[in-house]
């Protein structure tokens, strides 16, 4: 099953099947966070919703941070 990890640095997505600690490629984060969107999900999306919701999770989850 393809699971969707994205990097709380930088917002890079990035698709895996089989890995648990998975590092982002492009700021060399070490620990990306998985998701709750489903790969078909993912794949139906265009490039402006994938971009809308990397900017929401990113939000909300650095909002948490100060919490």
């Amino acid at each position: 099953m393809m699971k969707i990890y994205i990097c709380p640095h930088c917002g890079w997505i990035r698709m895996v099947s089989r890995r648990k600690d998975v590092e982002c490629h492009k700021c060399g984060n070490e620990q990306m966070r998985l998701t709750n969107l489903e790969f078909e999900r993912y794949s139906n999306m265009s490039e402006k919703e994938r971009q809308d919701y990397v900017d929401a999770w990113l939000y909300i989850h650095n909002r948490n941070k100060g919490k």
